[in-house]
């Protein structure tokens, strides 16, 4: 079975905790994307900011475009490693009900695997369907 590394996206532009929120949709805007990572000088990752986080908590509660990252970024963040295999991703991002999971090698971003990527592999179809299935699942209210 391919690994991460072979089907993961390795061009990933990253936002810094004191860029502005402004940048982040900017940059979503241009390369086409939902979310972007946000890491330290040396590639470190810190956190990931999505399009949600900046509706929700930036736009939703009066925050300016000015705004820095770091005020509205989710920093809980589940990671995978470049060697491990897909099924290993598929599991990670069916468990914490992720789309996007960073790839981290010594303690540096070095890629970014989506849902969208394990789909595209003939090989993780059934691992992208189960992932897909677990993260679309609604939890039974109470």
């Amino acid at each position: 079975m391919k690994s991460v590394r072979d089907i993961m996206t390795d061009d990933v532009r990253v936002c810094t905790p004191d860029d502005s929120l402004q940048d982040a949709a900017r940059l979503m805007k241009e390369r086409n994307v939902g979310a972007i990572p946000v890491c330290g000088n040396n590639k470190e990752l810190l956190g990931m900011v999505t399009d949600r986080d900046l509706a929700v908590r930036g736009y939703a509660d009066n925050k300016q475009a000015s705004t820095a990252i770091k005020e509205v970024m989710s920093d809980h963040l589940y990671h995978v490693e470049p060697n491990a295999d897909l099924q290993q991703a598929s599991n990670i991002m069916a468990e914490h009900q992720v789309r996007r999971l960073p790839v981290v090698e010594q303690g540096k971003l070095v890629g970014i695997l989506a849902l969208g990527d394990l789909s595209l592999e003939d090989m993780s179809d059934q691992a992208a369907g189960q992932a897909l299935e677990e993260i679309s699942e609604r939890p039974e209210l109470h």
